[in-house]
């Protein structure tokens, strides 16, 4: 797995300059991160099938954050297919001085995440794939603790219900009025 990771960086830095070379390359509005690249099998009629599946995260450090997670022939193919599914899968977050504007405990499947905002210069206190999406979401200050799962597909699709769940000042005041 880790040969196969450093294969692709590989590849990607030869792409890169490569289109740097040409002029062609465009800077894209948002920074991407690969969570995960898994070699995954299906077993077909006269053998097994190997295909990869990638998570990719892409953000903008400004509250706009995404997911992608798909499947491909080969690791670049995948990582493709993921970041354009992440483009359609675009979450605005309200961010508060750095922050979340409020608690929220989540559970998606066998994950369960508890957020806490943060006063700043705390930092991002959070683990594995859950720091990777706060950082391309832009949040400098969080604390977040992980239980029940170490699967990373499900504990960046906990932190995006949470995102989903989130909820400004703006609309908590413009709620409790309407009541």
């Amino acid at each position: 797995m880790i040969r196969l990771i450093c294969r692709f960086d590989i590849f990607m830095e030869k792409r890169q300059r490569r289109q740097n070379r040409e002029g062609e390359r465009e800077r894209s509005e948002f920074d991407q991160k690969v969570v995960e690249v898994k070699r995954v099998t299906r077993v077909m009629a006269g053998g097994k099938r190997m295909r990869f599946r990638a998570l990719v995260v892409i953000g903008d450090h400004k509250g706009k954050v995404g997911v992608g997670l798909k499947k491909g022939a080969d690791v670049s193919g995948s990582v493709e297919k993921a970041v354009n599914a992440a483009k359609k899968n675009l979450i605005s977050l309200p961010l508060v001085n750095g922050t979340i504007p409020h608690q929220l405990k989540v559970k998606y499947k066998a994950s369960r995440l508890n957020l806490m905002p943060a006063r700043p210069g705390t930092g991002v206190i959070a683990g594995g794939a859950v720091r990777q999406v706060f950082e391309l979401a832009g949040i400098k200050n969080v604390v977040s603790k992980m239980f029940g799962s170490n699967n990373k597909v499900n504990n960046v699709k906990a932190v995006f219900e949470a995102f989903r769940k989130m909820k400004s000042k703006e609309q908590i005041a413009k709620m409790r009025n309407s009541k």
